[in-house]
């Protein structure tokens, strides 16, 4: 197998795309639907991403997908987001 030499251009991109990276702590509340049960199912896990709208988008795909964005005053941004009638949440905080 040959590989390639990146040219000058592909070099600058692919490092100005690294530049633009953040590191996250995201948290993924999937709401429970039992009028009984308060508990939600709770994910944490830390990502490097670009793009935490993107990421949202990537995640959570198909016609029935909803969400709304906020963005609180330390720079978290929250997404609630509602999938077939099931309500979720991603928080992103900056690490």
């Amino acid at each position: 197998m040959q590989m390639r030499e990146m040219t000058k251009e592909q070099i600058v991109l692919q490092k100005r795309a690294g530049e633009n990276m953040k590191e996250y702590e995201v948290i993924w509340e999937i709401f429970n639907k039992c009028p009984r049960n308060q508990m939600r199912d709770v994910f944490v896990e830390e990502v490097e991403i670009a793009d935490p709208e993107a990421y949202v988008k990537q995640k959570f795909q198909g016609k029935d997908v909803s969400y709304e964005k906020t963005v609180l005053e330390d720079g978290t941004i929250i997404f609630d987001i509602q999938t077939s009638m099931i309500r979720q949440r991603c928080s992103f905080t900056e690490i």
